[in-house]
């Protein structure tokens, strides 16, 4: 079978419908003969975090601009690279 793009014939379509079942009912006998796999997951009474507020550091964003070497008022400049140690 040629498999470069080609114009396919309805003889054609049929062979690939044909073998496309052939490979499915195939798979679908091993799939039979398998044994059945059970959940082994964790089963929780709760599966979901409850909802926290996660504390910031009040004293954070002074530090943070007071780290920056290029500001203007509460904005600071970046360029990219800038500030990378060479």
């Amino acid at each position: 079978m040629d498999f470069l793009w080609h114009k396919v014939s309805k003889e054609e379509q049929e062979s690939i419908k044909k073998e496309a079942k052939a490979i499915m009912d195939d798979f679908a006998k091993l799939l039979k003969g398998l044994d059945k796999v059970e959940f082994s997951g964790v089963q929780r009474e709760q599966q979901l975090r409850k909802e926290t507020s996660a504390g910031s550091d009040p004293d954070f964003r002074k530090r943070f601009f007071d780290n920056v070497p290029r500001r203007e008022g509460d904005w600071l400049k970046a360029e990219k690279g800038k500030w990378k140690q060479a």
